[in-house]
Formats: C-alpha cells, structure tokens, sequence
C-alpha cells in the first residue's frame, strides 16, 4: 500500500488531508514540521511526500531541495502545496524538482486524484529503450550512454523517456509538460527548456539526438 507523508504546520489542513488520503485507501501520516518530517525520513521511505511551502522551522523548497540532492530520496515524487497567490512558489517548485503543485485553498476530491496521478507516473511501465549509443532500463531506471551510466533526475528521466518514445515526432512544450508534468503551467517554457539543456549537458556527445525544433519544442 502506498504510503504518503504530509509536511503541513497548519493542524486542521494536515489532518484533513491525512484523513481523505486514508478514507481513498492509502497509508499516510503527518507532520507539523521539518524536523519531526527528516526523523521519519531516516526510519522509513514514502510513497509520495505532499509537502508545504511556509513551514515554522525550515523553507519548503529548501527541503525539496535536499531530497532531490540526496541519492536515497531524489526520486520520491513530491508535490508541493502553495497559497493561491504564490505563483513564484511554484515556479520555484517546479523549478527545483517538484512532480505537481497545490494552491491552497484545494478540495480533496482534487487533492487525491492529483496524488494518484503522480504515483502512476512515477510507475513508467515498459523494459528497454536503445537507440543510437544511449540504452534506457525502465525497469530499473537507468540510462546509459556510450556505455557509461548516466544518473538522471526523476524528471530528466521522464522528459528522455518521452523524447524517445516518440522519436522522430516534435513534442511541443505543452506536450512535453502533460506529460512529463501531467498539467499545464505557465512557467512550463522555462522549466521545459532548463530541463532539456540539464539533460544534454548529462549525456554528453550522445545529447545532440535531443534537437530544438525553433519556436515549437523538441524531437529525437
């Protein structure tokens, strides 16, 4: 059963959202702060980390941070929860590694479908994917490249993986952002185009199959 944590100072938001993820099946347990958060951390891994911005002890994306820097948690999906008018928070969020985002105030029926969303693309079903010198294992997530292994972040994972399934084929911007993000955002030419230019500079020599289609997106 999939277990998610919920960082969240705000008492009545945070067993709000701990009660409708049990109630829609799932294992889940919150926290008022990041500290009481990273112990947990330490004795056991999450399924998916719904995680607050404005935290009495430690910045949210100053956490995000450090998990996404951190090798045993840089790939548990996280998604952050932002006030309404923090459009920065999110940019900023996304920018840093979050797989989806929140506005405060949300309902849960939205809450839940957005977590079971994030967990099933965090589950890419398939086996192996080889064209020219690069060879990706889905299964086990990993990339290489000429023959030496590459380490991607989760979404750098993603965004390759949709490169080259759909090799040949022009992925827009807002293409690419469904599906690697699975939403629409503002920021998305941003955060698209910095992940892209991360990812060639990753690959090496083997980076020029990712072409920059001018004013439309990109193609392997």
């Amino acid at each position: 059963m999939n277990n998610i944590y919920c960082v969240e100072d705000d008492d009545n938001i945070r067993e709000l959202i701990t009660y409708a993820l049990k109630s829609s099946g799932f294992e889940a347990q919150g926290f008022e702060c990041a500290a009481l958060f990273f112990d947990k951390l330490e004795k056991e891994k999450p399924s998916l980390i719904l995680l607050d911005i404005m935290l009495p002890d430690k910045d949210g994306i100053e956490i995000l941070k450090e998990l996404r820097l951190n090798p045993a948690t840089s790939e548990i999906p996280v998604i952050i929860l932002t006030a309404k008018s923090a459009e920065i928070d999110k940019v900023k969020g996304l920018d840093t590694g979050a797989d989806d985002y929140i506005t405060k105030p949300f309902g849960v029926m939205e809450l839940v479908s957005r977590v079971k969303a994030v967990l099933r693309r965090a589950n890419i079903p398939g086996d192996k994917i080889i064209y020219k010198d690069i060879e990706m294992d889905i299964l086990s997530r990993t990339v290489k490249a000429c023959g030496n292994e590459i380490i991607l972040t989760h979404k750098e994972f993603e965004l390759l993986y949709s490169l080259l399934k759909n090799k040949g084929i022009v992925l827009t911007r807002d293409t690419l952002m469904n599906k690697v993000w699975g939403f629409d955002f503002e920021g998305e030419s941003r955060t698209i185009d910095m992940h892209i230019r991360t990812l060639r500079q990753k690959l090496g020599e083997s980076g020029s199959i990712i072409e920059t289609v001018r004013n439309v997106g990109y193609k392997i």
